[in-house]
C-alpha cells in the first residue's frame, strides 16, 4: 500500500539503475530499438537488456518527418505505453530537448515519472535534421549545450537516471578536435556518457575519437552505417554501449509493404505464410490475462 504514497518515479528507479550498470560496465552492452508497446515487449523477448526508444522510429511510426515535426507530449504518451509493457530500462532519443534548457529538463521530469530510464541529447540546435540525411547539419553552441545538461542534471530528481550527450562533430563535418572539445565540456556539465556518431562506412572516426579520448566517460555508438565492422572492435576500444537504433521499424516496414502489395495483387490471402498468427498477436497483448480477471471480477 505504501508504494503508491511514493513519486511515480521512484517506483521505477530500478531500471534507471539497470541502465546505469549497463552504460558504467567494463562489458560492450546492447540495447535494441523499438517506437511502441508491442516492438518494446518484443525487444525484451528477445533477450535484450535494455531498448533504444528512437526518435526516427517514433516519428515514422506516427507518419511524420524525424525533425522534430511530433511533439515530445506525443512521444511521451508512446514511451508510456513502452514502459507499461516492459521492465527493461529505456533510453530515449530525446533528440536535441525539443527547445533550450527548460524544455530539456521538463522533459527528463516527464520521463522519470514514466519510468523511463534516460535520455540521449544531441548537440544539434532545434529543430533537429536527421544525421543520416543529406542535409546540412547546424551543431548548437558548446556552452549552451552544456548548460542544458547541466540544468537537467540539476532537475532530475533519481540520481541513476542516465543522460547521454551526442556529439555531432563528425555528421557535421567538423572533425576530431572539436568532438573532443565539445565532449570535454559535456563530462564537466556532468553527462553520464558521450555518444560518438558517424555516418562513415567504416569505424575510422569513432576508431580515432576513443583513442584520444581515453575512457573519460562511457562511450556510445550506433553502428548503423559502419555495421560491417566487427563486434569484437567494439570490445577492443572499450565501447560502453552499442544502439541497434532502427532495425526493427525498417524490418516491419519491409513486411508490411510486401504483404500489402501481395494481397492488393491477389485479392486473397493464400500462400500468405510468413506472417503471425492472430493467437500470437493475443498473446503479445496478454489477452489471457484479461480472460483470467474477467473471471475473478465480472
Amino acid at each position: 500500500m505504501f508504494k503508491f504514497l511514493l513519486r511515480p518515479s521512484l517506483l521505477f528507479s530500478k531500471r534507471t539503475t539497470k541502465l546505469k550498470n549497463m552504460i558504467q560496465s567494463k562489458e560492450l552492452e546492447f540495447i535494441m530499438e523499438a517506437h511502441n508497446g508491442l516492438s518494446a515487449l518484443i525487444v525484451q523477448e528477445a533477450g535484450f537488456k535494455g531498448i533504444w526508444a528512437s526518435g526516427l522510429s517514433m516519428s515514422a511510426g506516427l507518419g511524420v518527418r524525424d525533425c522534430n515535426e511530433a511533439s515530445w507530449t506525443q512521444l511521451l504518451e508512446v514511451l508510456e505505453f513502452m514502459a507499461e509493457r516492459t521492465t527493461i530500462p529505456i533510453l530515449m532519443d530525446g533528440d536535441t530537448g525539443f527547445g533550450n534548457y527548460n524544455n530539456a529538463r521538463r522533459l527528463v521530469r516527464k520521463l522519470e515519472e514514466r519510468g523511463i530510464a534516460g535520455v540521449c541529447f544531441e548537440d544539434k540546435i532545434f529543430p533537429k535534421r536527421n544525421s543520416l540525411g543529406d542535409g546540412a547539419q547546424e551543431l548548437a553552441n558548446i556552452q549552451e549545450f552544456s548548460n542544458k545538461i547541466k540544468a537537467c542534471k540539476d532537475f532530475q530528481r533519481d540520481k541513476d537516471f542516465q543522460i547521454v550527450a551526442r556529439c555531432e562533430s563528425f555528421i557535421a563535418g567538423w572533425g576530431l578536435e572539436n568532438a573532443l572539445e565539445r565532449c570535454e565540456a559535456y563530462r564537466k556539465a556532468g553527462v553520464d556518457a558521450v555518444l560518438i556518431h558517424s555516418k562513415k562506412s567504416d569505424f575510422t572516426e569513432i576508431e580515432s575519437f576513443v583513442k584520444v579520448w581515453n575512457n573519460r566517460l562511457p562511450v556510445v555508438i550506433v553502428p548503423t552505417n559502419y555495421y560491417k565492422t566487427p563486434t569484437e572492435e567494439f570490445r577492443k576500444h572499450n565501447i560502453s554501449l552499442a544502439i541497434w537504433a532502427n532495425h526493427n521499424l525498417r524490418a516491419s516496414l519491409k513486411a508490411m509493404q510486401q504483404t500489402s502489395k501481395q494481397i492488393f495483387e491477389r485479392q486473397n490471402l493464400i500462400g500468405l505464410d510468413n506472417i503471425a498468427t492472430v493467437k500470437e498477436v493475443f498473446r503479445l497483448q496478454n489477452e489471457e490475462g484479461l480472460e483470467k480477471d474477467d473471471k475473478k471480477y465480472l
